[in-house]
């Protein structure tokens, strides 16, 4: 069975195969409309999946999974040619959404309370 993969090991991963190439990394503007294309790729996914607008008989349909992926790989992209740890980013906006949103929302019960 395979070990799942960390996000350092994502980041590790993604910047090897990036650095196989003499271009390396697109300039941050770049990498920012990169972002902006697969966001929008995914936004179209969930508007054919769950949404009213319907695609074209024309149109590819691609799995939500597949353009998640696309988003990620050009998030860590991103990550890496900024020196960004993903996952020291990621806790700290955990932190911050735990403390903020600590009484925002309504707790679920746990099993044992019903």
């Amino acid at each position: 069975m395979e070990q799942a993969k960390t996000m350092k090991n994502l980041q590790e991963e993604v910047h090897a195969y990036i650095s196989g190439f003499e271009e390396g990394y697109f300039p941050p503007m770049e990498l920012m409309a990169r972002l902006t294309e697969e966001l929008g790729e995914l936004s179209r996914e969930v508007q054919h999946v769950y949404g009213m607008k319907k695609k074209k008989s024309s149109e590819e349909i691609k799995s939500l999974e597949e353009e998640t992926g696309d988003l990620l790989f050009v998030l860590i992209c991103f990550a890496n040619a900024q020196g960004i740890n993903l996952e020291d980013a990621l806790l700290r906006v955990m932190n911050k959404f735990k403390d903020r949103d600590a009484d925002r929302w309504k707790k679920r019960r746990s099993n044992d309370e019903n």
